[in-house]
């Protein structure tokens, strides 16, 4: 399916998307600082909001300029938050190729549109977020470069790997304490990413059980059993469950099993004098 998509969107694959995300979004963040200064902000950035209502309305547009939405923080954050996107992107973009980024964001952007309809239907939701833009790149960096080194405030060196499980959890936690709403606006934020990722991470839970399976059974048939009976032979390693007796009429430590611990001929030491 994805080859499938790629190759079709392969005339049209826009080059350097990351790019010109981070160059709209900065832009529009100074046109909403200006909003002091009068309506100007306030105006342009509500024209660009995905707000399903107004899109039902005719305003189709809102359907893609929401990515353009910049992030609400302070300057400084913004920064390290489009650094850090610019990284992730472009170097995605070198990896697959333009199209295919094309098609990873486009799951994504499609995605969640059809989950903030779904929330306006219900009346959960006015407009929708573009955060999965920057999540789900983050994550499938992570996973493609687990090992690569990110200085938080260029002092503290963390694998980014980490990062990421950290976002993970607070994802999975949003589902677990949210709603139902809240449970599909985060699948949607990631789907895209499930997409990609989901048949290798599946992959790699069966890799992770057989090799846990396989170490039990070597770690089993390695240690020697503890109680073994004399006359069939069934040891404590092959049946952990069952109740060993030792014979205290034979010489001798002699085990059997409790189908033969009453039915056994005894084992009587024959010395030389006798």
């Amino acid at each position: 399916m994805l080859k499938r998509l790629e190759s079709l969107l392969r005339p049209w694959a826009i080059p350097n998307l990351t790019v010109i995300l981070i160059a709209g979004q900065a832009l529009l963040y100074l046109v909403q600082m200006a909003r002091a200064g009068g309506n100007l902000g306030v105006d342009a950035l509500a024209k660009i909001y995905l707000d399903p209502g107004m899109v039902l309305q005719g305003e189709v547009w809102r359907l893609f300029t929401f990515a353009f939405v910049p992030p609400q923080m302070a300057m400084i954050w913004a920064f390290f938050y489009w650094m850090i996107f610019y990284l992730c992107g472009t170097t995605l973009e070198n990896q697959w190729g333009a199209s295919r980024y094309n098609v990873f964001l486009l799951i994504g952007l499609i995605a969640n549109i059809l989950a903030a309809f779904v929330a306006w239907r219900f009346g959960a939701l006015e407009v929708a977020s573009n955060e999965f833009l920057y999540s789900t790149v983050f994550l499938a960096f992570a996973r493609l470069f687990p090992k690569f080194v990110i200085n938080i405030f260029f002092v503290l060196p963390i694998q980014i790997k980490w990062l990421a499980l950290l976002m993970w959890i607070s994802l999975g936690y949003g589902i677990v304490v949210g709603d139902w709403m809240q449970r599909l606006l985060i699948v949607a934020s990631v789907f895209n990413y499930l997409v990609f990722f989901g048949r290798d991470h599946w992959r790699d839970l069966k890799q992770a059980e057989r090799r846990r399976s396989y170490q039990a059974r070597t770690e089993k048939a390695g240690q020697a059993p503890v109680h073994k009976c004399r006359i069939c032979g069934l040891d404590s390693n092959a049946s952990p469950k069952t109740s060993f007796r030792y014979c205290s009429k034979c010489d001798g430590q002699c085990c059997y099993c409790p189908e033969h611990i009453q039915d056994h001929e005894h084992v009587v030491e024959v010395t030389a004098s006798s």
